[in-house]
């Protein structure tokens, strides 16, 4: 593990330019890939949902990117 000291701005421009040195294929899935963390981020819930409620919610079934549903 290496510790860099460097500033938020060179911070963001580090990654920035990492990000843009993908293939675009590989940005893509790196943003499913985003998308699929943010789920597990945790939240506080504020609303109390009621049983009788439909709801359609992100489902966390692991990476399945790449196979037929």
């Amino acid at each position: 593990m290496e510790i860099k000291f460097q500033t938020k701005e060179e911070s963001k421009q580090e990654q920035r330019e990492a990000f843009l040195k993908l293939e675009p294929r590989e940005r893509f899935y790196s943003f499913l890939d985003l998308c699929e963390n943010m789920i597990k981020f945790p939240v506080k819930t504020t609303t109390k949902i009621s049983p009788e409620n439909f709801i359609i919610g992100p489902n966390t079934h692991g990476k399945n990117l790449e196979t037929k549903h």
